[in-house]
């Protein structure tokens, strides 16, 4: 697979940009209960470029909301505005943000490369294709859908627990095996408020 950093990259200012973006839009939010509008066309071209994104928020450490796309279908500033509102208010496993939660509260954006279906015959080959700390997975077997954000490695960092712990993501047991699994491989270019 092509290195990412070969394909797309931002620089620190269009890191910076988006990321106080995805925080106005969840200002924006607290206070009209919408999303930040952005108008691309006020944006660098890498800004205004079509990708696809993901929102992580944590408070203290632990995750507060996670949303995002894994197919390109919007300009990027917009995707972050709409994810990171979609993240603080929208995210199922969560109740939705407060002003009080804002001044803790960080961010955290990857931005995705197309993904790239994997081929393979069985479990093993499958595991054996898998790049830990590096690859995102989407994997899919009949309406069940699932991913993992890179991100994730840090957590799971064994190859077999990540793919179990996906599954059940996607609602499958940790031991489905299927002709019909379909397993897709990104890579992200992610980053925080508070880095360099």
């Amino acid at each position: 697979m092509q290195d990412f950093a070969e394909t797309f990259t931002l620089n620190p200012a269009h890191r910076q940009t988006l990321l106080a973006l995805a925080r106005h839009s969840i200002v924006q939010g607290l206070e009209t209960g919408r999303p930040l509008p952005v108008a691309p066309e006020e944006f660098d071209e890498p800004l205004r470029a079509r990708r696809a994104a993901f929102v992580t928020l944590t408070t203290g450490g632990r995750l507060r909301g996670c949303i995002g796309h894994l197919e390109a279908i919007q300009p990027l500033v917009r995707d972050v505005a709409d994810n990171a509102f979609a993240a603080a208010f929208r995210d199922p496993r969560f109740p939705p943000l407060t002003t009080g939660e804002l001044e803790d509260l960080q961010i955290e954006i990857s931005v995705l490369t197309p993904a790239t279906p994997l081929s393979f015959g069985s479990e093993a080959e499958l595991l054996a294709l898998i790049e830990p700390g590096r690859d995102g997975l989407i994997l899919e077997a009949g309406a069940a859908r699932g991913t993992f954000l890179p991100a994730v490695w840090e957590s799971l960092p064994d190859r077999r627990d990540f793919l179990r712990h996906l599954k059940q993501k996607a609602d499958l047991p940790p031991d489905y095996w299927s002709d019909r699994l379909r397993v897709s491989r990104y890579r992200t270019e992610a980053f925080g408020e508070g880095e360099g």
